[in-house]
C-alpha cells in the first residue's frame, strides 16, 4: 500500500473506528495511545441508518474533535459502508481496535481477517486499561438514564452533553 506523503515524509496512519454515542474514557484511552503510534489517526464515526442514536453523527464528531483536541494528530469523519472502503480512499494501512475482554477477540478477530483479506489492511488489538475493561457507550447510557454518576467514565463536556441530552428526553 503506498503511504502519503508530507513534504517527503510517510505518514504513518491508522483508524480507529466506533459509533462512539457516546465517546467514553475507554474510547479515548485507546485513541490517546494510538496518537502516540501514528502520525495521524482518523476516528471513524459510523452512520448506522436503522439505528437512531442518543447522539446525532455530527454532534458525536464535535464531541470526539473537543476530547481529542490535545493529541494534534487526530481527525475525525463519519462513515457509513465497509471500514476498508474508508480505509482504501484515505490510504489507511490499520484498523486499532481495543479489546476489553476475550469476547471481544473472538469477534474482532473475524472482523480483522475479514477486512484483511478484502483489503490487506492490517488490525492492531490493543488491550484495554483495566480500568476501562467493562466500559461500553451503552452500559453508560443506560445507568446514566437510571440516575447512576456516569461522570468518572466520561470526558467532563461528554458527560455534560450526555446529562442535558437525556434531560430533554
Amino acid at each position: 500500500m503506498n503511504r502519503p506523503q508530507s513534504e517527503g515524509i510517510t505518514l504513518r496512519r491508522a483508524v480507529c473506528p466506533g459509533s462512539f454515542d457516546p465517546i467514553t474514557n475507554g474510547h479515548l484511552d485507546i485513541i490517546a495511545r494510538a496518537s502516540k503510534l501514528y502520525d495521524v489517526v482518523h476516528v471513524a464515526v459510523m452512520i448506522n441508518k436503522s439505528k437512531r442514536g442518543l447522539f446525532t453523527v455530527d454532534e458525536r464528531m464535535e464531541l470526539i474533535r473537543e476530547v481529542t483536541a490535545e493529541f494534534g494528530n487526530v481527525e475525525v469523519e463519519a462513515f457509513h459502508g465497509l471500514l476498508v472502503d474508508f480505509c482504501k480512499q484515505r490510504d489507511i494501512p490499520a484498523i486499532v481496535k481495543g479489546l476489553r475482554a476475550v469476547s471481544d477477540f473472538d469477534y474482532e478477530l473475524q472482523m480483522a481477517q475479514m477486512n484483511n483479506g478484502l483489503s490487506g489492511v492490517e488490525t492492531l488489538f490493543v488491550p484495554t486499561n483495566p480500568t476501562y475493561s467493562f466500559l461500553s457507550s451503552s452500559l453508560v447510557k443506560e445507568v446514566a438514564q437510571w440516575g447512576g454518576d456516569v461522570s468518572h467514565l466520561l470526558p467532563p463536556t461528554v458527560h455534560t452533553a450526555l446529562t442535558r441530552r437525556l434531560a430533554e428526553q
